[in-house]
Formats: structure tokens, sequence, C-alpha cells
């Protein structure tokens, strides 16, 4: 079993994860602020387009690391029980993350209904997943690499019947977690991807170290074949499924992401590898920091702070607002990161202790 440092392994991972933060931000700010006649055209469309991309690289992202944990969790010798009851913590922690984030929003928001609260998010998209994939902590490494990705063709093929089926007697609050909505994650389609990338991170765990980069070639050319396949089949006249819908439901379009997931997962093995330089970059540095981007984020972009730029925006001005948004989410992730060093320049300038005289002062 492969032992290599974790270090080193998670930096194509955060890349990656990186990456996908900064699709995001360029995604929401196009879709806060751009003017409602403009949003026929090619830069908007193509703005959501690549938008739909950050979710499921996330849940792909977050199905590695989970498989990383019941790795971990099996060659430390824990009982299959305890492995479960890890697992199940991790996924607890995202719910407490989820619902804590909705009550901020809710909050900031006021007076807003009181059903914003149980939206059903991608932060509860991961608790949930997390949750109903925990059992897999039964199964060996080994095991789990096919067994995951099973679950995720099962996961993506099951959507469109899913969807066919008679929800209308499920309170809303738990058909939000189940069927596939377009303003909500629920588990079909979008746990299909945190299974993938639990079967892709059981994989990296057991592959030798000599042959990583063999495996991520090869996760390449199946990741091109998977996007090419599934735009075959995407556009055949006929379906297997009496009602399917593309971009709700469609394993086409699921696959398609995984596809996309897979080659960006491997040019960033080899990037991180071969062409980055050492040091700091400033893609992985979001990659670090998704968590609190995406919290922040939200509220800057979507909340009333900038109300005056909400649908007014011409192609330009959204696209230079794009722009310093992520430079302010950049430089908000690295005072995250360094703010020791940041706390030192400060008491070098005499601000620090200056300020907390004054704090003292006013208390």
């Amino acid at each position: 079993m492969n032992t290599t440092s974790s270090s080193s392994r998670l930096q194509y991972l955060d890349w990656v994860r990186g990456l996908g933060a900064v699709i995001m931000l360029h995604g929401h700010v196009w879709d806060s602020f751009l003017r409602d006649d403009l949003r026929s055209g090619g830069p908007y469309i193509l703005s959501q387009f690549l938008g739909g991309m950050p979710p499921a690289i996330f849940l792909f992202l977050t199905g590695v690391t989970l498989a990383f944990l019941m790795d971990s969790s099996e060659r430390k010798g824990m009982a299959p029980a305890a492995r479960v009851w890890t697992a199940y913590r991790r996924s607890g922690y995202l719910f407490f993350l989820a619902f804590a984030f909705r009550l901020q929003l809710w909050i900031f928001g006021l007076p807003a209904p009181w059903q914003d609260l149980f939206r059903v998010d991608i932060l509860n998209c991961m608790g949930f997943a997390i949750a109903v994939l925990s059992v897999m902590a039964l199964f060996r490494t080994e095991e789990r690499v096919r067994l995951c990705a099973v679950l995720g063709l099962a996961i993506a093929f099951g959507s469109p019947l899913v969807s066919q089926l008679n929800w209308s007697g499920v309170p809303w609050m738990v058909r939000g977690y189940i069927v596939p909505d377009q303003k909500l994650f629920g588990f079909f389609p979008w746990g299909a991807y945190l299974a993938f990338g639990m079967a892709a991170g059981s994989a990296i765990r057991v592959i030798p170290e000599e042959a990583m980069e063999r495996a991520m070639q090869w996760g390449a050319i199946l990741g091109g074949a998977t996007i090419m396949a599934c735009q075959y089949f995407a556009s055949l006249p006929y379906s297997i499924y009496a009602k399917s819908e593309f971009w709700l439901n469609s394993p086409a379009q699921v696959l398609t992401k995984q596809g996309v997931t897979m080659v960006l997962v491997s040019l960033a093995f080899l990037w991180t590898r071969y062409g980055a330089r050492d040091g700091w970059s400033w893609v992985r540095q979001f990659g670090t920091t998704s968590l609190l981007v995406y919290w922040v984020h939200v509220e800057m972009v979507y909340g009333r702070g900038l109300f005056f730029l909400k649908d007014r925006l011409t192609e330009w001005q959204t696209a230079v607002a794009a722009v310093v948004v992520i430079l302010l989410m950049l430089a908000i992730s690295v005072i995250k990161t360094r703010w020791s060093e940041v706390r030192a320049m400060l008491q070098d300038l005499g601000w620090w202790s200056r300020a907390k005289s004054d704090s003292a002062a006013g208390d």
C-alpha cells in the first residue's frame, strides 16, 4: 500500500479545488451582477456552463478525502463499526457547517422566509451523501475502488428513474435531499460525484507511487473517452428513459462532468509535478481555503452589501467585477493562512499593539 505523505498528494488536489473555486467566483458574479437583457449573450452562457463544474469538483474531492479517511482508519486497525462512525462524524461536521451557513444567510437577509433555513445547498448534499455512503467503510480500500465506482454509476443512471416517481406525499424538506432539482443539490444525481471521488481516492491509496504518473495518464484518457461517449449518446434521438432532462438528471450530463473532472485531476497532477515552480501558487491557495471563500463570497455576491450592482452591469463591467471579487477573495484567503505573519507585520508597524490598547481603553 502506498505510504507517500499526504502533503505531496494533496498539492494537485488543492490545485483542482482552487480552480473550481475560481470558476465558481466567476460564474456567481456573472449570475448576480449582469443585466437581465444581456443574459442571452455568449459570455453569460459560457460563464454559467462552466459554473456547473465547481459543485461536481467539490463533491468529487470530498469523496477523495473521505476515502483517505476510511483508508487511514483501516490502517490504524479500527473495528468496522468504528470506521463507519468516523465517517458519520465527518457527515455531522458538514451538516453543522451547512446549517450554520444557512442560518447566517437567513439572519443577514431578514426579513426572509423560514424555509430558506432548510434549503439543500452543496454542504447539505455533502453531509447527506457521506452519511449514506459511510457504510463503504466496512470494506477494504481495494474493494472500495470498484464498489464506489459502481455506486456512482448506479446513482447517475438511477436519477431519471427517481425523477419519475411520485414524491407528492413526501415532505419537501426530505424531498430536497433526494430528488433531482434544478435549484437544489439532491443525492440524485449529485451523490454520484462523491461516490466517484471515493473510488478515485481509494485507488490513489493503493496505487504504488512509481505507478501514479501512468495511472494519471490513463485517468485522463478515460475521462476524455467518457466525455466523447456521453456527448454521442446524448445526441441520439432516442433514450432508454421515458423522460430525462439533460441539465437535471441525465447520466450523460453527470458522466460528462465526471470526465472533465478526471482530466483536470490528471493535468493538475502533471502540472504540480513537472510544470509548476516550487513555492506559492495562487490557484492552490484558493484550494486550501475553499470553504472560507465559498462562505464569504456568497454573502458578498448575493447578499445586500452590493445591492447597487445586482442586475445592473454590462458584460465588460461584470468581467471587471469578477476580477475584483476574485482578488478580494484571494486576499482573504492569504490572510487566513498567513495570519501569524500578518499579525507580526502589524506589530512591527505598531498597529497591532495600538489596536489592542484602543480596545482595552474602550472596555
